[in-house]
């Protein structure tokens, strides 16, 4: 699996994403039962509100050769402050549109 992350902008002021990591390479949350070799090609924000900016950035990671793209939990289960973004339905179809049917979509990391 070659794999980009997107997360929320606002969410890097004081998250890392350090979990995210910890979790692709312990094969936990989104990754388990994953037995292929995961490799992080890409580790970017989704831009701002409203993560409009996500679209090109999804495609953008396509580009570079993620067969999938994963939205960090920031995004949908608002971890670790518990808000989740307001337009993440929005922008994961748009990315789902945008890249295609061929590249796997995980919904959330951890």
């Amino acid at each position: 699996m070659k794999l980009g992350i997107i997360r929320c902008q606002q969410t890097e002021d004081y998250c890392p994403g350090t979990t995210d990591f910890k979790v692709v390479s312990a094969r936990g949350g989104a990754f388990s039962g994953i037995e292929e070799e995961i490799e992080i090609v890409g580790f970017v924000s989704c831009g701002g509100c409203p993560g409009k900016r996500a679209v090109m950035r999804a495609k953008e990671l396509v580009k570079r050769g993620a067969d999938t793209i994963a939205f960090a939990s920031c995004i949908q289960k608002g971890t670790p402050i518990g808000f989740p973004c307001p337009a993440q339905k929005m922008m994961m179809d748009a990315v789902r549109k945008a890249v295609g049917e061929d590249i796997r979509i995980l919904e959330y990391t951890h």
